[in-house]
């Protein structure tokens, strides 16, 4: 078992579109207090700002380090799970589990590979675009009549929830036999286009609505969970597919 601080320095806190630079400074703390420090900013409205490091009150090495991208594909193109936290079911959607239902599992995972934990803007939370790139969704157990929290206590609880999970895991052995070796987002993104460009091929996607199927197809693989072997397998069959076609 490797040590708490390097278990947990393989999850990335991926914030998404915040609007307002105090709730980035405040996430940072609430980061900073459970022992995580890799933070990335998915187009943030305000960043850098006054109002960020103030209230990080102490975790200014956090936003100074923060890594800010264009989209979310980007950050998380190394992570082998995307986990994003919304408190509503979506019609089409990942499994959608309580933190402490997925957070042993997580744990086992950042053994020996990377974690994003994916946060929506403030007032909309993550969108359906977002979502599909998460292979799963979590949420935190809250009043059901009123369970809106301000983004950074969602961070600080989700990052306190892996931290119990991580001491529990230390007095009682995860059993790792059940756990796959992910593929990196950006190898299970290639993954989806190359299945996208193979269905245009052979013209299925024009008989039916493309997009919603893409959709549907993405979540399906999505619960899979590939590992490397199996999206090479499937990548195989695509490309000769299309050599046939051709």
């Amino acid at each position: 078992m490797h040590n708490k601080s390097n278990i947990l320095n393989q999850f990335n806190v991926v914030l998404c579109r915040t609007s307002h630079g105090g709730n980035i400074g405040s996430s940072a703390r609430a980061m900073k207090t459970m022992g995580l420090s890799n933070l990335y900013l998915v187009q943030p409205k305000h960043f850098p700002s006054d109002d960020a490091y103030a209230l990080a009150a102490g975790a200014d090495d956090i936003l100074d380090k923060a890594i800010i991208v264009g989209s979310l594909e980007d950050a998380i193109k190394d992570s082998h799970i995307a986990i994003g936290f919304t408190a509503r079911r979506r019609e089409l959607s990942q499994p959608h589990k309580n933190i402490r239902e997925s957070a042993q599992n997580l744990i086992a995972i950042a053994e020996d590979q990377k974690i994003s934990l994916v946060f929506g803007n403030e007032t909309n939370g993550l969108s359906n675009d977002e979502i599909k790139h998460c292979q799963l969704l979590s949420f935190i157990d809250a009043n059901k009549s009123y369970s809106s929290l301000n983004l950074a206590q969602a961070v600080q609880i989700c990052c306190h929830e892996l931290r119990v999970a991580l001491d529990f895991s230390k007095d009682n052995a995860i059993n790792r036999g059940t756990r796959n070796d992910f593929v990196p987002h950006s190898e299970l993104n290639g993954f989806f286009i190359h299945l996208e460009s193979m269905l245009n091929d052979i013209g299925f996607l024009r008989k039916i609505q493309g997009e919603r199927l893409m959709q549907r197809l993405r979540l399906l693989f999505n619960r899979t969970q590939l590992d490397q072997d199996e999206v090479n397998i499937m990548r195989g069959i695509f490309t000769e597919i299309q050599k046939k076609i051709k």
